[in-house]
């Protein structure tokens, strides 16, 4: 009987960075059997994954060492080069493994990283692909899986991608991924900021949130996704599915890469929620943008 280890279509993989989602992606790979080591900048947040199967290791180089595929989820370009880097992560690599950089950090810094592997470890493989969806969808495989990259990669990456994503769009060559990213989180931006504004409003006009609710339900004006946001709106449901931090960071990438003249709304909503994380919300969801508009500003205490 062949193990996981043994398996040609169950890539042996490292996971580095388990803070939600990659803790997430850990736990749906290792349900479907794969082989998983992990590494984590905060131990803590391994112990969900070993409590699971995986392998933990105090060391990142130990992490990749024997793994086909090394998935990066840390929250910055600045946390990845430190750790892949500066920390000899990549140089630990197999020769022909496959770096998979998941997390979002725009087009310009996925380049660097994609040049700066090249000269370092051209038997590397580098795939930009970040992912669009939250911790369930991750934990259930429902990703939408945004890679671009060498063509061959997919070879092998296919077994994992369909594990963790329910689709994926394979869009050209280094940095599409990450472009078509920053698009789909300025349009959540944008349904985010709408739901609260149209409830902001609606109080202030009188209208009672069930009527709203009713009037948007099996509406072509609003999304699922909208709709959900708008319900934790009304019931001041504000814990962290996605932080209103990293939408923010998320918005700050969109002007870094060239988006001030193409999206001058999203620079705008990016400002609103700067102090809106400056002032209470830090930690809290992205519905958490409904806080600050209207006539009485909502007020929840903030937790951990």
């Amino acid at each position: 009987m062949n193990t996981p280890h043994d398996d040609p279509r169950r890539p042996r993989v490292a996971v580095i960075g388990t803070g939600t989602m990659g803790s997430a992606i850990a736990s749906r790979l290792l349900h479907m059997g794969f082989e998983v080591s992990v590494w984590s900048r905060n131990p803590v947040s391994t112990h969900a994954s070993i409590e699971r199967g995986a392998t933990a290791y105090a060391d990142a180089t130990e992490a990749v060492a024997e793994a086909d595929v090394v998935i990066t989820m840390l929250p910055t370009q600045s946390a990845i080069r430190a750790v892949m880097f500066d920390a000899k992560t990549l140089d630990a690599m197999e020769p022909n493994a496959t770096w998979v950089q998941m997390a979002t950090i725009g087009v310009r810094a996925t380049g660097e990283l994609a040049s700066d592997t090249e000269l370092r470890r051209p038997d590397v493989v580098f795939v930009d692909a970040p992912i669009s969806g939250s911790k369930e969808p991750a934990e259930s495989g429902q990703l939408l899986i945004l890679a671009s990259g060498p063509d061959e990669a997919g070879r092998l990456l296919d077994p994992v991608f369909d594990i963790i994503g329910k689709r994926t769009m394979w869009l050209g060559s280094t940095g599409a991924g990450s472009a078509m990213k920053l698009v789909l989180n300025t349009w959540l931006a944008f349904q985010t900021e709408g739901a609260a504004e149209s409830a902001a409003l609606a109080e202030s006009l009188g209208v009672a949130p069930a009527l709203l609710l009713k009037a948007l339900t099996d509406s072509p004006l609003a999304s699922s996704y909208a709709l959900a946001k708008l319900n934790r709106m009304i019931d001041q449901d504000f814990h962290s599915d996605f932080a209103l931090d990293w939408a923010l960071k998320d918005l700050d990438l969109v002007a870094s890469d060239d988006g001030d003249d193409a999206a001058p709304v999203a620079g705008a909503i990016a400002e609103r929620w700067r102090g809106l994380v400056s002032n209470g919300s830090s930690g809290l969801d992205v519905s958490a943008a409904r806080r600050g508009l209207g006539r009485s500003e909502l007020r929840v205490p903030v937790t951990a």
